[in-house]
């Protein structure tokens, strides 16, 4: 079977692990540091902090947004405006901090959320917004921000938006990498991602004092930069969590972080192929392609009719093709929060995603074309 998703490890990876290992360092330590000062450099952002994986920087970002200090009085009094298309790990992070999910609509051509719902649904009670860049397609951030100005006008406060970029590393908008647009925006570095430390994430913050906090609250709320490392003496103000990347991680980011414009690379040449190769092909639909954004296409979505025949015809030719992610709002823990979303309805009866990743041969992506030209 051709695979849907594949981890992409450097052959220098196991090496890197060895030194770690024999270090006597471990945990959070050197390699983590200059693991970070790597990121800060490829995406132009001095505001960084690695955490353990992308749902803890997540619940971190809604942590410093809607509660900094911790006092837990937010607790069931606000809603965080979410997309049910995707992970759940995205809107698990919300119940974790004691907010209440409200389903925004998902935009069929693009499947991020549909801008002019959630421009709809912002109200005095709206704590936070969480917007996910679905298989790495950006949401379009400047009209985002203007309905911010509107929601400001209005109500006199301006929402705080997390970006849920766990799709998008490599992705730009507007031609800068995302992470540069005024907003929280949290990576993963999960096996699967285009680019992986094994499990991890990375929070990228619009300013120095959030993200000063932030990197106190991934270790407990202790200052690892003071004299004493925060361990002896110190007070710690606000609580905060076992969040850190440690060495093993970060020295599988750094062998890693070497060969990613090149995966990238192959991601958007194999989705450019099926772009020119299936724009007129019969029972399927191409997404949205915007100019003024560069997916890194960490998935390839369709819209195919007859989507259960689809499957098992590409099954049948091995190739291993899937929706991904279950809308969340069918799940037992969010059915409180139910709505009507006639968009995701739509999305969900035709939505398949095809392989596009690094692993492709140039037989392999062709394989696929005339298997869906074929018919089903």
């Amino acid at each position: 079977m051709i695979p849907l998703l594949k981890v992409q490890m450097s052959e220098e990876a196991p090496d890197a692990v060895g030194r770690v290992l024999t270090s006597g360092m471990v945990g959070q330590g050197p390699v983590v540091d200059e693991f970070e000062q790597a990121l800060r450099d490829r995406i132009g952002n001095p505001h960084v902090a690695t955490v353990n994986s992308g749902t803890a920087g997540l619940h971190l970002a809604l942590r410093l947004v809607t509660d900094p200090a911790g006092t837990g009085l937010g607790e069931g009094g606000g809603e965080v405006l979410t997309t049910p298309l995707t992970m759940v790990a995205t809107n698990w992070a919300i119940l974790a901090n004691g907010l209440r999910p409200r389903w925004v609509d998902v935009d069929p051509m693009t499947l991020n959320v549909d801008l002019d719902d959630l421009a709809r649904k912002i109200t005095p009670a709206t704590r936070a917004i969480m917007v996910v860049h679905f298989a790495g397609y950006p949401v379009d951030l400047a009209r985002l921000s203007g309905i911010l100005d509107e929601a400001e006008a209005l109500y006199g406060f301006r929402p705080a938006v997390i970006e849920d970029c766990a799709h998008a590393w490599g992705s730009t908008y507007r031609g800068s990498p995302l992470g540069n647009h005024g907003n929280i925006a949290v990576f993963s570095f999960q096996a699967v991602k285009h680019f992986t430390t094994g499990d991890g994430g990375l929070m990228v913050l619009p300013t120095a004092e959030l993200n000063e906090q932030a990197r106190r609250l991934r270790w407990f709320g202790i200052d690892r930069g003071s004299p004493g490392r925060g361990l002896t003496r110190d007070d710690i103000p606000e609580w905060g969590y076992k969040f850190h990347m440690n060495d093993i991680n970060a020295s599988i980011g750094l062998a890693n972080l070497a060969r990613t414009d090149e995966v990238i690379r192959r991601y958007r040449e194999n989705a450019d192929f099926f772009d020119r190769e299936l724009a007129f092909a019969d029972g399927v639909e191409l997404t949205e392609r915007a100019p003024d954004r560069q997916p890194s296409f960490w998935a390839y979505p369709l819209l195919v009719s007859g989507k259960d025949a689809f499957v098992k015809h590409m099954t049948q030719a091995g190739i291993t093709v899937s929706q991904v992610h279950e809308r969340n709002d069918h799940h037992t823990a969010l059915r409180p929060y139910a709505s009507l979303l006639p968009g995701l309805e739509e999305v969900v009866e035709r939505m398949v995603c095809i392989p596009v990743g690094w692993w492709l041969s140039d037989e392999d992506r062709g394989h696929i074309v005339d298997t869906i030209k074929a018919g089903w």
